[in-house]
């Protein structure tokens, strides 16, 4: 789990609703941050690299548009490479 206070924890505080409305919309651009900004709290090296592939390239962005999209749905949080 992130730290208590951190970006990303604040992120995981949002209601579902509003978490699984941001990732419909969203969802491209909150994955590659919120996996960078993730990579600064726990210093794992898969998370920046996957975080950089969801931002910059365009099937890294869509698989990872509709993985954290049923992540969000399923278990209320983004998890996948994003450790």
């Amino acid at each position: 789990m992130a730290k208590s206070g951190s970006i990303t924890a604040s992120y995981e505080a949002l209601p579902k609703l509003l978490k699984v409305i941001l990732q419909l919309f969203f969802g491209g651009l909150i994955g590659g941050i919120y996996r960078i900004i993730r990579f600064f709290e726990t210093k794992n090296v898969v998370t920046l690299i996957a975080g950089i592939l969801c931002l910059f390239t365009g099937i890294g962005n869509g698989i990872a548009w509709i993985v954290d999209l049923i992540t969000e749905i399923f278990g209320n949080r983004i998890s996948v490479l994003a450790a």
